[in-house]
């Protein structure tokens, strides 16, 4: 299997020392170059079009959200992976609109670092369970009607709690475990902010998912 390349951008030699060290000892890995600004990230991402580039959100010369639209816009195969300290909402949304594949916060154990970078690798995304919730507000407040935040299968699912069916009978119906089914229910309280099965059905009632 040929190893997936990976550049490394980020202002300190000491964080791109540690982090070579981890891809160093994984046989699907290889780090081909470093880079300590946006600039050089950039250069160096279109010329040698790695599979992954790992961008530091704050860097010198060039900002990791430019740098990023800048890699993407010369290597657009080069998948990359935000790093940064910030939780804030507006640093992930901002380098994800960029056109970023993920968000890693400095502080991930390196299983997690690993596990972003072959993630972002497969073309999936990746957000450090620490943003995600302030990913969620923040696209929360940004939508006008909460039920935008659902997925189709959870308005179904929705629909079929406000009716009075069980977890098993929902399961049953949509030829889905009763985990799975457990867990678009946690997603679905947890996206409209209520915190009942009463409170669910109230607001299937009010949008018209059930008499």
């Amino acid at each position: 299997m040929p190893k997936t390349r990976v550049i490394l951008a980020d202002d300190h030699a000491v964080v791109r020392q540690g982090f070579r060290l981890i891809l160093s000892a994984q046989p699907d890995l290889e780090v081909v170059a470093e880079a300590g600004n946006g600039r050089e990230a950039v250069e160096l991402a279109v010329r040698l079009k790695p599979e992954v580039a790992v961008v530091d959100v704050s860097m010198p010369e060039l900002n990791g959200i430019e740098a990023t639209r800048r890699i993407l816009e010369g290597s657009p195969h080069t998948r990359v992976l935000a790093l940064s300290m910030h939780k804030d909402a507006v640093y992930v949304r901002e380098i994800l609109r960029a056109g970023a594949r993920g968000y890693l916060l400095k502080d991930a154990v390196d299983t997690e670092f690993l596990h972003a970078i072959r993630a972002v690798a497969r073309g999936d995304g990746y957000l450090s369970p620490a943003v995600s919730a302030a990913v969620l507000d923040d696209y929360r407040r940004s939508v006008s009607d909460p039920i935008d935040l659902l997925t189709s299968r959870e308005r179904e699912v929705l629909q079929m709690i406000a009716e009075g069916k069980t977890n098993k009978e929902i399961a049953n119906l949509l030829s889905l475990s009763v985990y799975t089914v457990d867990a678009h229910r946690g997603r679905i309280m947890e996206k409209l902010n209520v915190h009942s099965v009463t409170d669910l059905v109230r607001f299937a009632v009010r949008k018209g998912l059930v008499d």
